[in-house]
């Protein structure tokens, strides 16, 4: 084994590489105040942003499910790395040469992370595929290509390559790479043959790599090339540790700051397609890959999308019988995006490569334009399944129809989509219609559930906003006047520890009612203090603290926003004071309780020392009250 990590270069990777910048490759970043960032956590589902980023600290924290840590804790639990993978991982886009300690450098195989390894044998095998298209064997694949409109340099802006016919061309490659057997085989590149040894999963096949939203080429879709292949048309790498189908966009690595510039995402149906609309301008497209477009996709659109009022979702699809049962299918989803959702129906059968390789870049662009709203294309649908020749034909289609309508999220789309189903049902009274649909609404508002009859997800546009952060339990509420005021002064105390220094040093960890903000006090000493803050401070009281329950609370005071408009001595000397004052009347309390326990009777020396410690207490308090800060 290689040994563990030197903590220096630790050290180095974390400094290296900046939080925000790590987090913005999985979702959009904005401006929280303070200097935060916030936006859609992509470890829990949520409508509104409860997930903060402090880059001058190094650490986020979601307020709605507890979530936080530095650069490497985010990188471990989004992509499920061990520690020393996220170290690696991040070294190599830093470039940074780690040492490994117990038997020092290496940089041979020898201890890194599994998940790490598949992903270098992939953007190997993507440099290798890319290379051979060039080659006279793949001159059929560049035929392909260039019949659909699609030239040299379109070929490398996506990195599509060729996998050549032999039987083990990429595996003995990346065996002289270093790869091992097992991890060519854990890695889906190749495959066990009859004879025992591992033969090349993709032959004599155009290569699209697909990549993750961080850009890792985590797997490969195949086209079949020649009539002798009796494969499949399309041949994808199997689930592996790194690649799960459902959970990858094809295309989202190029469109991701698009989408999020645009709050606009389309997604078609192929490789080729998203080619030909990156190409002629719909830098947005993105595709699944060999699976339908479903939950897990929507999690990642909308962390990129996020709350964003004017968000739309694209689908284009064929105006066959398969693209209308597509759409349907991506309507009972419509409710999970917090954005509208709406249909292209591309003319003539032709998906966008065959309609810009037809019309050109512009018809692409047009299709794109042309959309109609998802909910609009369902209602015609439903309305079309029944006869409108009869009353009870128009009833039936209403009692289909009306509660789609009424899920809408958009109050105002909402009221024109019922007074434009009255007109498809052919219903005069279209008042009729509008409160029909008014009454399903109220309905389905009152309950909290879904308009009744026709039971579609409400999980995401109607979700409640996340309850305020609760961490420690029970023995914090942060109703309390006293846990507000002693948590504002352990952000303080964390984030901008120069306003509270020295005096804060001096608070005893009795002085902080609520045993979590006592963990935290106690944490901030054994680190040395506040007076000692300056560069790695908040790393070294997250260490210090006792437990993993400590140190989530100590992250999320150190990224949770300070309530004021102006954080200077003055506000910091308000905390500082309403903390210890809350203090001294505490003691204040507790000695008159003891007086009046000891009685008349009670040694006259005893009386008169908790008199004098009571006198001096109240003066001080008094003091505080008069003074304020001055008065510590």
């Amino acid at each position: 084994m290689a040994g563990r990590i030197n903590d220096d270069d630790v050290k180095a990777v974390r400094d290296a590489v900046p939080i925000d910048a790590v987090v913005s490759e999985y979702l959009q970043l904005r401006n929280a105040g303070g200097g935060n960032l916030k936006g859609l956590c992509p470890f829990h589902d949520e409508k509104s942003p409860s997930f903060q980023v402090s880059p001058s600290k190094g650490f986020y924290h979601c307020f709605g499910c507890q979530a936080g840590g530095d650069t490497l804790d985010f990188i471990m639990k989004i992509d499920h790395l061990s520690f020393s993978e996220a170290v690696e991982r991040l070294a190599g886009q830093a470039g940074i040469t780690l040492r490994y300690e117990e038997g020092g450098y290496t940089a041979g195989t020898s201890g890194r992370g599994e998940r790490i390894r598949l992903v270098e044998a992939h953007k190997a095998a993507a440099v290798f595929y890319a290379e051979q298209l060039g080659g006279a064997e793949a001159e059929i694949g560049r035929r392909f290509l260039a019949e659909r409109g699609f030239d040299q340099a379109a070929a490398e802006h996506f990195g599509v390559g060729y996998s050549p016919a032999g039987w083990d061309h990429l595996t003995r490659f990346l065996r002289g790479k270093g790869f091992t057997d097992k991890e060519l085989i854990l890695s889906g590149l190749a495959q066990d043959s009859r004879s025992g040894k591992p033969i090349d999963r993709f032959r004599g096949r155009l290569m699209w790599p697909i990549r993750d939203i961080s850009g890792e080429v985590v797997g490969f879709g195949a086209r079949k090339l020649r009539d002798d292949d009796n494969g499949p048309k399309y041949l994808n790498t199997p689930e592996t540790a790194i690649y799960k189908k459902s959970q990858v966009l094809y295309g989202i690595d190029l469109a991701k700051k698009e989408i999020a510039k645009t709050s606009r995402a389309v997604v078609v149906e192929g490789y080729t397609d998203v080619m030909a609309c990156h190409l002629a301008g719909v830098t947005t497209a993105i595709a699944t890959c060999g699976t339908a477009f479903g939950g897990d996709h929507i999690k990642i659109l909308r962390r990129l999308l996020m709350d964003n009022a004017t968000a739309e979702v694209i689908f284009t699809f064929d105006g066959d019988a398969a693209g209308q049962k597509a759409a349907l299918r991506a309507f009972e989803d419509d409710q999970k995006f917090a954005a509208e959702t709406s249909i292209a129906i591309t003319p003539g059968g032709m998906d966008p490569c065959d309609l810009r390789l037809a019309q050109g870049d512009g018809a692409v662009a047009g299709l794109v334009e042309s959309r109609t709203p998802l909910f609009e294309f369902a209602l015609r649908h439903i309305v079309a399944r029944h006869n409108l020749e009869n009353p009870a034909g128009r009833a039936a289609a209403l009692d289909e129809a009306a509660p789609v309508v009424a899920g809408i999220k958009n109050i105002a789309i909402q009221h024109e989509s019922a007074v434009q189903l009255a007109g498809m049902l052919g219903i005069r009274d279209e008042q009729f219609v509008v409160k029909r649909v008014a009454q399903l609404a109220r309905w389905a508002r009152e309950r909290g559930q879904q308009p009744p009859q026709q039971q579609r997800g409400r999980s995401y546009g109607d979700a409640p906003a996340p309850a305020p952060a609760q961490s420690g339990g029970p023995a914090l509420n942060l109703r309390s006047p006293a846990h507000r005021t002693e948590r504002e002064l352990l952000k303080l105390a964390l984030q901008r520890p120069e306003l509270v220094s020295p005096a804060f040093d001096a608070y005893g960890i009795d002085e902080f009612t609520a045993p979590p903000y006592a963990a935290v006090r106690q944490a901030i000493q054994d680190a040395g203090g506040a007076s000692q803050g300056g560069e790695g401070y908040v790393a070294r009281v997250r260490e210090a603290a006792p437990n993993d329950t400590v140190r989530a609370l100590v992250t999320e005071l150190a990224v949770e926003a300070i309530h004021a408009k102006t954080v200077d001595d003055v506000y910091a000397g308000v905390q500082l004071v309403q903390v210890r004052l809350r203090a001294v009347d505490r003691r204040v309390h507790e000695i008159q309780g003891a007086l009046s326990r000891l009685g008349p009777h009670a040694p006259p020396e005893q009386h008169a020392a908790i008199q004098q410690e009571l006198w001096v207490l109240q003066q001080y308090g008094q003091r505080l009250r008069n003074r304020g800060a001055e008065g510590l």
